[in-house]
């Protein structure tokens, strides 16, 4: 008697497939729960029960054209989790034992969560202003692999990190690619794309599953949070709204933040009227001098021009400047002045993850009545 065996073989083949696809997708397998993200809008995170966590990046460098999935995976689960055929970006096991940084933005965060010995490499370690991880790299515990743009694969390979937090302004950074086939993934970290300050400062949020600190982080961020908003609600009493421009000339184009963009954020929380606030953008935007001179000449303060830190520098770079009311007036402040033992600037590593403490500046520049007995801790006059 002949049997036809081939619907036996189409069954049996599509419960393979099935069982596969269960199997190379976590998410198919465990009940995934949406971790809430309030500010941030760059990233979400989904948790199962098991503790499998998928980091999704949406915004990982400007007009990206889709999102980057990271699947992470408690250790001890990997030998009984098949991962094979589903297209994660990386899939890494969890916590993270060693690994580059590559933004100094990152290292604040880090710290926070008690995880920067895990550091081994990071490019241009001059930048490193945090006394514990500039101690680190003093003591060789964190090998210095080069610029960012070119980091020395050769170093880095040799360090044998289990992944790379990495930064891209437009996803075509090679020595990533490099790095993924030698068996070391590039987690994209898109905290500078936020246009908020709290949407910056939520990425700790992001660093926390790689090691297990979720808890700890929302604490961290809770806390950043609860202080931002109190300073808000204190430029709020303010009576008056001081004029502001910022930025300065390079190469005869006047550069300064657009009315959406983070520092345009930070102005209107402190109280002030910023010039260019109903300017659409993120990003910066580009003017001609007679154009800021037209619009803001008469400002009351200028904040943020540029790399200078005195007044004889700004009348050196231009002497348009000398034409503003805030540089007549003396009223010029810069985060340029805050350095750190080997130059880094303070503002660029600390102020994503101390929003509260620029705001708390800006308040004390625009509304000194406000914040008598304030220390300005990152912004200074120019000298």
């Amino acid at each position: 008697m002949e049997i036809n065996l081939k619907p036996f073989l189409i069954i049996i083949l599509l419960l393979a497939i099935s069982c596969k696809e269960q199997a190379g997708n976590p998410a198919q397998s465990h009940s995934m729960e949406t971790k809430g993200v309030t500010y941030a809008k760059g990233f979400s995170i989904e948790q199962s029960s098991s503790g499998i966590t998928l980091l999704k990046v949406n915004s990982p460098w400007p007009d990206a054209d889709r999102e980057l999935v990271y699947a992470l995976v408690p250790r001890e689960l990997l030998p009984t989790v098949s991962l094979d055929g589903y297209a994660y970006d990386a899939i890494i096991p969890v916590p993270v034992k060693s690994m580059v940084a590559t933004s100094t933005t990152h290292i604040p965060a880090l710290e926070s969560l008690g995880v920067a010995d895990k550091m081994v490499g990071f490019p241009d370690t001059r930048y490193i202003s945090s006394p514990y991880t500039r101690k680190r790299v003093e003591g060789g515990q964190i090998t210095d692999i080069g610029r960012n743009e070119a980091i020395n694969t050769e170093i880095t390979l040799a360090l044998q990190p289990e992944l790379v937090f990495g930064f891209s302004i437009n996803g075509e950074n090679q020595t990533y690619q490099t790095l993924k086939q030698s068996g070391i993934p590039t987690v994209y970290v898109g905290d500078w794309t936020e246009n908020t300050p709290l949407g910056k400062a939520e990425w700790i949020r992001f660093f926390a599953p790689f090691f297990g600190k979720e808890a700890l982080a929302l604490d961290e961020f809770s806390r950043i949070e609860k202080a931002y908003q109190q300073a808000k609600e204190l430029a709020m009493q303010a009576t008056d709204n001081p004029t502001a421009i910022s930025g300065a000339l390079y190469k005869d184009i006047w550069y300064l933040p657009a009315g959406e963009s983070w520092a345009a954020k930070f102005l209107a929380d402190a109280g002030a009227e910023y010039l260019w606030k109903d300017v659409p953008g993120t990003g910066s935007l580009s003017l001609s001098v007679e154009a800021v001179l037209e619009k803001g000449r008469n400002a009351d303060i200028w904040v943020s021009p540029s790399q200078y830190t005195s007044y004889a520098e700004l009348a050196q770079g231009s002497r348009h400047y000398e034409q503003f009311r805030s540089f007549k007036d003396k009223k010029v402040y810069t985060f340029a002045r805050s350095k750190g033992p080997t130059g880094g600037m303070l503002y660029y590593e600390l102020a994503p993850t101390k929003p509260h403490e620029v705001l708390l500046d800006l308040i004390a520049i625009f509304h000194p009545e406000l914040l008598p007995e304030r220390e300005l801790y990152f912004f200074k006059p120019l000298e």
